[in-house]
């Protein structure tokens, strides 16, 4: 006897503090005497409200005044392992319950990162003649340039020399009319002076007007936005330094790091969203181009490359970002749970299955994959079963406390009710 009774002391100091909390936050448990009685099961006997190692075999209440709570045999014979809660009790506590269902599972992965130029866009400005600047049209990085606008005014020996020979052929060319030879060098010199970067209107002046300028203006090939300006004025440049590099912006690279163990999950050409902190109320889009092979050593992380419209110009270079692609979990439907559903105690994870109204069923389940919402059930549940989604922890306290008094309670009860016959 008083090895049962420290066991019931144990027991009671183990899962006492979640049946008082549920008590706390919802009141008690127990049911008026006269419900009891008119209830259509059999009633074996009555326990103490608060939990406490005492059950009668007649009603009768606690030293505050509350009804000692009836236990039927259904609860103590083929009903196993379960929880039985009357219905007001289950509206009081809020319980809610979805039937588990097949669904395709994904989860949302988050990516952080920066906007970068699109390196295929940029270009250099790097003359194919040697040179001095006289003049600079493009004073300062970040200026706009349209295709033939002037950059930079040269001081070129190559050029002028390149004019007066082709002045040359061309009076070669009248002193001997007729030879194809001659026209041929004509034209092999405007070439070259095409090649070395002149534009057409340049050379039209040039054969219009047999005065040599001493000095060229230097036109872009292409349009864009000034990355960098190496010019100075009055500098000295052979042929093929960069002076300035040109970017075209209409399009721009997103480059965010993926965390290591969520690179199985991204592929190639999958859809994402872009968020950006700048425009918080516009939503961005695109395709993931490319995955990069190498994972960063320190943060174990891999870049992975959207290319986003950029025609509107909103988007700035080396602004923050925030990338999220919704990865498939599974090539087909699983069975799922809500989040919610799921009690983890760090070793199992559980659920509650709702048998019918107010009986509920504690049942180890094995989970698989996890998305934001949902889990995908393995073993444990079949389709179509109801199970608790909210409300559960307080149902699962319950069930706790049962469960601690469960393993001495045949015994307990058999002397107590020996002790109170006639």
């Amino acid at each position: 006897m008083k090895g049962s009774i420290t066991n019931l002391l144990k027991a009671w100091l183990l899962f006492a503090p979640n049946f008082i909390t549920t008590v706390a936050c919802y009141g008690s448990t127990t049911l008026p005497v006269d419900q009891a009685t008119s209830h259509n099961e059999k009633i074996l006997y009555y326990r103490n409200p608060m939990g406490l190692p005492d059950i009668s075999s007649v009603p009768k209440k606690d030293t505050m005044g509350m009804d000692y709570i009836p236990v039927y045999e259904e609860e103590s014979k083929g009903q196993g392992g379960t929880v039985k809660i009357s219905p007001d009790k289950v509206q009081k506590l809020g319980v809610v319950v979805e039937s588990a269902q097949l669904r395709f599972l994904s989860r949302d992965i988050q990516a952080f990162g920066r906007i970068h130029v699109d390196e295929g866009r940029i270009k250099a400005i790097a003359p194919k003649f040697e040179g001095w600047i006289e003049k600079l049209h493009i004073q300062a990085e970040g200026q706009e340039i349209r295709p033939g606008d002037p950059l930079i005014d040269v001081y070129s020996p190559n050029l002028i020399v390149a004019q007066r020979q082709y002045w040359a052929a061309r009076d070669a060319e009248n002193a001997m009319k007729g030879d194809s030879s001659v026209k041929e060098l004509v034209a092999a010199s405007l070439q070259r002076l095409l090649n070395l970067g002149l534009t057409a209107q340049q050379l039209k002046d040039l054969q219009q007007d047999r005065t040599i300028s001493r000095t060229q203006t230097y036109y872009a090939s292409f349009g864009g936005v000034v990355l960098e300006k190496l010019a100075t004025l009055g500098m000295r440049f052979n042929a093929g330094d960069t002076l300035y590099k040109i970017a075209d912006l209409s399009k721009v690279w997103i480059l965010a790091e993926v965390f290591e163990q969520d690179i199985s999950l991204v592929q190639k050409g999958q859809e994402v969203k872009i968020n950006v902190p700048a425009y918080p109320k516009i939503k961005f889009q695109g395709k993931i181009d490319l995955i990069y092979p190498q994972v960063n050593r320190e943060t174990r992380t891999t870049k992975v490359r959207v290319t986003l419209d950029n025609s509107r110009d909103l988007l700035k270079s080396d602004m923050y970002i925030t990338l999220i692609l919704q990865a498939p979990l599974a090539s087909s439907k699983v069975l799922t749970v809500p989040s919610s559903a799921i009690l983890d105690n760090g070793f199992t994870q559980s659920l509650l299955i709702e048998r019918r109204e107010g009986l509920f069923e504690p049942r180890i389940v094995e989970i698989g994959n996890q998305s934001d919402a949902y889990v995908e059930i393995i073993k444990g549940v079949k389709e179509g079963e109801k199970v608790v989604i909210k409300a559960n922890f307080l149902i699962d306290a319950e069930s706790n406390l049962k469960a601690a008094l469960s393993a001495f309670k045949n015994e307990k009860n058999t002397a107590t009710l020996k002790e109170n016959q006639p």
